[in-house]
């Protein structure tokens, strides 16, 4: 694995080719606020940036982060199990 020269300079990457970052737009993107708090983020002279995925809004987009180091088990969990009302009929007439 290549070492990164251009933002996190000196810490491997996958993304790193011989002609540059291969990421899309040539380089990492910087964290977003829901970011904050996390063990993953890491300082840069550029700004802060994740140690584990090169865009973490992509992450973010979808809900939670599975990688974040800051929410509880609890908070990632939505509402609880929905149950099926046909099934909990049945079950009840038993």
């Amino acid at each position: 694995m290549i070492a990164c020269n251009i933002v996190k300079v000196g810490k491997p990457c996958v993304f790193m080719k011989r002609d540059g970052c291969s990421y899309n737009g040539g380089t990492c993107h910087t964290t977003v606020e829901a970011c904050s708090g996390c063990s993953n983020v890491e300082s840069f002279s550029q700004g802060e940036y994740c140690r584990v995925f090169a865009e973490p809004a992509l992450k973010w987009g979808n809900g939670n982060c599975n990688m974040a180091s800051h929410l509880r088990k609890s908070e990632e969990q939505g509402p609880s199990k929905m149950l099926n009302p046909l099934k909990a009929s049945k079950r009840s007439s038993r």
